[in-house]
Formats: C-alpha cells, sequence, structure tokens
C-alpha cells in the first residue's frame, strides 16, 4: 500500500508543480524561476510542519508515504533549480543567478523552519 500512497502523492505533486510553473510563467514572464521557488518553498513549508507533527508523536506511515514522500516529491524540484540557475548564469544573467541561489536557499530553509514552528504550535 506504501507504493500506491508515495505513487499518488507523486502524481499530484508532479502536476501542481507544473500548474503552478505554467501560472507563473504566464503572470510573471520566464525572466526568473517563479514556479521553481514557489514550489520549493511550498514544499519546505509542507515538509516542515510534517517534520514538526512526527516529532511529536504524530504522523502515520500512510501519510508520511503520501504527503512527505510522494507529494512533496513530486512537488519540489533541486534539478530544475540547478538547471534554471546554470542558464540563468549561461544567459549572461549572473545576477538573478545569484539572486535565485540565495532566495531559494534563505526562503526554503526559512519556509521549513516556519513550518516545523507552526507544527509546534498546533502539537504541543
Amino acid at each position: 500500500m506504501t507504493f500506491v500512497f508515495v505513487a499518488l502523492g507523486g502524481g499530484f505533486g508532479a502536476i501542481a508543480r507544473f500548474l503552478t510553473d505554467l501560472r507563473l510563467r504566464a503572470w510573471r514572464g520566464a525572466a526568473f524561476p517563479w514556479g521553481t521557488l514557489a514550489v520549493n518553498i511550498t514544499g519546505s513549508v509542507i515538509l516542515g510542519v510534517l517534520t514538526g507533527w512526527a516529532l511529536h508523536g504524530g504522523q502515520p506511515d500512510g501519510v508520511r508515504s503520501l504527503l512527505a514522500v510522494g507529494f512533496c516529491g513530486g512537488l519540489t524540484t533541486f534539478s530544475t533549480f540547478g538547471y534554471e540557475t546554470l542558464r540563468l548564469f549561461t544567459e549572461k544573467t549572473r545576477p538573478r543567478a545569484a539572486l535565485n541561489v540565495g532566495v531559494t536557499m534563505a526562503a526554503g530553509i526559512g519556509a521549513a523552519a516556519a513550518g516545523l514552528l507552526l507544527a509546534a504550535a498546533i502539537w504541543h
């Protein structure tokens, strides 16, 4: 059953990533990878909350398989982040490449920490 949960979550996560990127490209353009940034921050918040829940004795295996491994695994993307950063660098938009790295790292860690604090407030 674990495989089914991972597959379902991963499928929904990948679709959510695709749709988020499509909408943000239409809204903001393709000069900066807004879609990848948004899904990576969102995934970090979700994983922070799930980690906090697990640390407080919750989170059944099915929830972990569906949401943490499946959905967040399908939603977030390090490979696309790396590719888009290199694309920005090679297109001579090096300040945007550096901004992408800095904002992604800071916002991702901050979002995970915020999710962990939210979980602590809920399940403490």
